[in-house]
């Protein structure tokens, strides 16, 4: 993957789930709801100064939202990844894109 491009979509691993579950509180926030089910599927990532990490996320049986999460370089002042973005509405089979 070269820097700025987004890489393949990949399968989600337990880093991308803690990411998710790291911002699920930004977004129940911004959204002002609460959600029981918070399973992240896929994911792309952007490096930039950081990564962009977009992650398909499953919030019930038949919807899914996508995510766009900043994580910065690593430094002693880190307060973690920031929700940037986010998509409502979608399906399993929406692709994640850039948005």
């Amino acid at each position: 993957m070269m820097p700025g491009g987004l890489s393949e979509t990949k399968c989600a691993t337990p880093e991308v789930q803690l990411i998710a579950d790291k911002v699920k509180p930004q977004l129940e926030n911004m959204e002002n709801c609460t959600y029981d089910i918070f399973e992240a599927i896929e994911y792309r990532s952007q490096v930039v100064a950081g990564v962009n990490y977009f992650i398909k996320v499953q919030v019930s049986e038949t919807e899914y939202v996508h995510l766009k999460v900043f994580e910065v370089l690593p430094s002693p002042d880190n307060d973690g990844p920031i929700l940037t973005g986010f998509q409502t509405g979608k399906t399993r089979d929406d692709p994640l894109t850039f948005f």
